[in-house]
């Protein structure tokens, strides 16, 4: 893509151009060395794009199962019918000998091609832990200039697959009654990721009350223990039931989703500017492991580093290649 037709692409973006679109989507998928420079000034130059800084990035993770593509499609549906914008990504796991994927989320989601206003694209893991994939950072900021909510569906969670918070403003962490895994979210760390809680497949009263009452039973814990229910000691985290089937509950969604970004007006610049922190010291760590890390000063060294420099304009990806070639010359190397 030459700079001429990158400058196109991204104006093409903020106009919510579905070619345009598509086209910097596979930019920011490609690994390649020599693509990282026009994916970096690509996102610079969506950056400050107005639904950028105003839309809504929803994360929606939950256990294999419970019914999260489908809730998706629900979700992007009602959203749609409110006349605001949707993008959606739907992360899918690789296979482990291949590395490709069936990109089964998007199969099971049922949307009209045709809408303008509507935008839906798979990445596959690739290996990556943490319930993210490789580009999904950076495709979250190219559908957030475009559309006013994205929807990032994430492969799973469990106590590892927490990245969604570092890319998320809101994070709806999904559930379904009888399964058993409500017990597992009592587990440090798991109860402190969602700002909302939703019970899908809420068919059976019986079992979808019982898993409501368990999960409140899980905040209270939580608040005992000093921890929140949620990221913010603040937001009193709601807990809804739905059924993605039947379309029941998915207005209260909505509303609730509205209410947290409401919530979020004064703090919404330090949390996403956090969450780009974060990314651009995992892309570090993932390149050159807990050498490079030590080698630049540490973690607390970096984190300040980073905090400092993405306040000066850098974006996450080119402050790891900058950090890349100061490790490398640490090491007495050509950069």
């Amino acid at each position: 893509m030459p700079p001429s037709d990158l400058a196109d692409d991204a104006r093409g973006v903020m106009s919510a151009d579905k070619a345009a679109v598509s086209r910097a989507l596979n930019l920011v998928e490609d690994r390649r060395p020599e693509a990282h420079t026009r994916v970096t000034e690509l996102l610079t130059a969506l950056r400050n794009a107005p639904k950028a800084a105003g839309g809504h990035r929803v994360g929606l993770t939950g256990p294999p199962g419970v019914g999260k593509s489908t809730l998706t499609s629900a979700l992007a549906r009602a959203v749609r019918g409110r006349g605001r914008t949707v993008g959606v990504v739907a992360v899918d796991p690789s296979s482990i000998r291949s590395g490709g994927s069936l990109l089964g989320d998007r199969a099971r989601m049922s949307f009209d091609p045709s809408d303008a206003g509507l935008f839906v694209r798979s990445l596959a893991t690739a290996g990556e832990v943490g319930g993210l994939a490789y580009a999904a950072n950076s495709a979250v900021r190219v559908l957030a200039a475009a559309y006013d909510m994205v929807v990032i569906e994430t492969t799973g969670v469990g106590q590892s697959e927490i990245d969604i918070v570092h890319v998320a403003d809101t994070v709806v962490l999904v559930i379904q009654p009888g399964s058993g895994d409500v017990l597992q979210f009592l587990k440090a760390g798991i109860m402190e990721i969602p700002d909302i809680l939703v019970v899908n497949k809420a068919d059976h009263d019986e079992l979808a009350q019982r898993a409501v009452a368990d999960l409140r039973g899980a905040l209270r814990t939580a608040h005992a223990a000093g921890a929140t229910g949620g990221q913010d000691a603040e937001w009193d985290t709601p807990i809804i039931a739905t059924s993605a089937t039947k379309g029941t509950g998915i207005d209260e969604l909505i509303d609730a989703l509205d209410e947290h970004r409401q919530h979020l007006e004064t703090t919404l610049a330090a949390r996403r500017k956090q969450g780009e922190v974060q990314w651009a010291l995992d892309l570090f760590g993932r390149k050159h492991g807990e050498h490079g890390v030590s080698t630049l000063g540490g973690h607390r060294n970096l984190t300040a580093r980073a905090e400092r420099d993405l306040d000066g304009g850098e974006t996450p990806l080119s402050l790891c290649e900058r950090l890349s070639r100061e490790y490398v010359a640490a090491l007495g190397k050509t950069p």
